[in-house]
């Protein structure tokens, strides 16, 4: 059974504020769950309609579908959620590529980018301190449990790229063509809001504007979704991996 207090809190930590001060998280769903069973992160507990999951009995609490509607932050709530302790942050390692997030508010796109990172080897994610938290429930969903295996770590950025000794790549309307110039192994990709893109602060630190150019002939598309230019950017970098 389901206690009050359980249900004020597993509610409550759909704020980040609430999130920060419990240091918890949840993760929704049989696969989500699965994968941060298999990882390093650390279950609090566990409350599912089915008894498949492998992990401490006393943290599996069987419960029924009305108890788990109550509970869930889904319209269709999937069989089990959990929660799990937030780790403490990684520090960023400096070989090979790392991306950077100027900014980056929606949920959903900062998921798909964990993903991608995930996809591409991207084991390095940064993002400025008014980014999306990682942990939002929207965001672990999006992940697919990509998250426990991209280093996440949240920093201001420009502190962070003036300590770095790497090239800076920036994404820009007005750039280099992705596809026609030279892409190193190593760098800091920075992309930046939805709305606003790069911020000028962020900008004058860039060394080497790239652009993804348009090919429709009306022109009449302003920008690329950033998880979209994200997936685009990293697929042509890790490329030239391959042919050289």
């Amino acid at each position: 059974m389901l206690s009050k207090n359980q249900i004020k809190l597993i509610k409550s930590l759909g704020q980040k504020k609430n999130r920060q001060e419990e240091g918890l998280f949840i993760v929704e769903g049989i696969k989500g769950i699965t994968e941060f069973l298999k990882s390093d992160y650390k279950l609090n507990n566990l409350w599912t309609t089915k008894s498949v999951f492998e992990a401490p009995k006393h943290l599996i609490n069987e419960i029924s579908e009305t108890e788990l509607n109550k509970i869930s932050s889904l319209k269709n709530p999937n069989t089990a959620l959990a929660v799990f302790e937030i780790p403490e942050p990684k520090l960023t390692q400096q070989n090979g590529l790392v991306v950077a997030l100027d900014d980056v508010r929606d949920p959903g796109n900062l998921g798909t980018i964990i993903r991608l990172c995930d996809w591409y080897n991207i084991k390095n994610l940064v993002c400025s301190v008014n980014t999306v938290d990682c942990y939002n429930s929207k965001v672990v969903q999006a992940t697919m449990g990509s998250l426990t295996r991209v280093n996440v770590q949240y920093l201001d950025l420009i502190t962070y790229i003036e300590a770095s000794k790497t090239e800076v790549f920036g994404t820009f309307l007005s750039g280099e063509n992705i596809y026609t110039t030279d892409l190193p192994q190593e760098g800091i990709i920075v992309l930046g809001n939805e709305a606003n893109g790069i911020s000028e602060a962020i900008e004058t630190m860039v060394t080497r504007k790239i652009t993804i150019p348009q090919f429709g002939t009306s022109k009449a598309t302003e920008s690329l979704n950033v998880a979209n230019a994200t997936a685009i950017v990293l697929s042509e970098f890790m490329r030239r991996t391959i042919e050289m």
